[in-house]
């Protein structure tokens, strides 16, 4: 049975004195949660790498070694959605559309991250970041369908924001300014709504070619392999707006 968090156990965030310790103070109180695995990570802005966030994450290492190679937080559809909405998204194989989506679901849930959730984190000094509670199991805070287990994970959330301010780097570099064509920009942003290159040629009045054309060149301009990353870092940067 999951304890009752305490008020002075989140208070704990602000009292660590190293970084490390605030770490295994925020696991803690995932475990508390009935969570087996958390992780928080967090950019001053989204103009800044997300390579250069201050991360902390007790996964397994196998699992971050393979992330952090492959860079997949360019295409980790939890990243992807925190960049774009308010609202948690909860790990399970319903939310998991789409061919990537799914092929990264299963690969995090052989390394045993099969329930949990995502909050995005939005701070009033445009820091952006992402808080996940993860469980090799079913049952934990996320999935008791109420109201209250939410509210006390965005609790968490916001004190694991204000207390992890003072580990962020203040001489972050902003990441290369990369410029897109007003076409290129558009195909982006329907290509965010889930638009194929067939719809939005139809929607744009211009050949599948033509889209695919675009598309290609703001990958190259990005230096990624697929539109969805290509869309993540336009949003990242502040290209491209959600809807």
């Amino acid at each position: 049975m999951r304890t009752m968090m305490q008020l002075d156990e989140l208070h704990g965030l602000f009292g660590a004195s190293t970084d490390e310790e605030w770490a295994e103070t925020l696991f803690s109180i995932a475990r508390k949660c009935g969570f087996d695995h958390a992780l928080f990570g967090i950019v001053p802005n989204k103009q800044v790498a997300l390579e250069t966030a201050f991360l902390k994450s007790n996964y397994p290492d196998e699992w971050r070694t393979l992330y952090d190679n492959q860079h997949m937080h360019y295409v980790d559809p939890t990243v992807s959605h925190c960049l774009q909405s308010m609202l948690p998204i909860v790990w399970q194989p319903a939310t998991f559309q789409g061919r990537e989506q799914n092929e990264f679901y299963e690969q995090a849930r052989g390394y045993g991250l099969k329930s949990g959730i995502s909050l995005p984190v939005h701070g009033a000094a445009g820091e952006f970041g992402v808080l996940s509670f993860v469980s090799d199991g079913a049952q934990h805070l996320a999935t008791d369908n109420k109201i209250e287990g939410l509210a006390t994970l965005s609790l968490i959330r916001d004190y694991a924001l204000e207390s992890s301010r003072r580990f962020l780097a203040p001489e972050a570099q902003a990441a290369p300014t990369v410029r897109l064509t007003a076409r290129e920009l558009e195909c982006l942003q329907w290509a965010m709504c889930g638009k194929s290159s067939w719809e939005i040629a139809r929607i744009l009045s211009r050949s599948e070619a033509t889209i695919n054309f675009h598309v290609a060149n703001a990958k190259k301009k990005f230096n990624v392999q697929t539109r969805q990353q290509a869309v993540v870092k336009a949003i990242k940067m502040g290209l491209i707006e959600p809807a």
